[in-house]
């Protein structure tokens, strides 16, 4: 088996990363796999590809991981993308919700006790 055949760039000649993405830089968003991304404009014919199927697919909320998985390219390029489109003001980044602390016992007992009453 060669190291050709292992890499996940198999796709003859592809784009180098730092094109897609402009080069490295810091990011201006710090994204988590389970961030929603929605589209918050149009896509323009001017546009780096990359981030006008991004603009396409998130026409309903999708999480990093899937937009990531989609176009086929690394969660930081992808985050590097989003962070670009988030200055602009194209997409909008919707934090994951903390999972809520569970209550106490004795609060689920008594509102139990309560609607038993009604």
């Amino acid at each position: 088996m060669t190291s050709e055949s292992n890499s996940p760039w198999d796709e003859g000649t592809p784009v180098p990363l730092y094109v897609i993405t402009g080069g490295t830089g810091p990011s201006a968003e710090a994204f988590d796999l389970v961030t929603l991304i929605a589209t918050r404009s149009e896509p323009e014919p001017s546009m780096q590809p990359e981030q006008a199927a991004i603009l396409s697919l998130c026409q309903y909320p999708l999480s990093v991981a899937e937009i990531s998985a989609y176009l086929s390219l690394p969660f930081s390029v992808v985050t590097t993308l989003l962070s670009q489109l988030v200055e602009d003001g194209r997409v909008e980044a919707i934090a994951p919700v903390p999972v809520a602390a569970c209550p106490d016992r004795g609060l689920l007992e008594a509102v139990i006790h309560g609607l038993r009453k009604l």
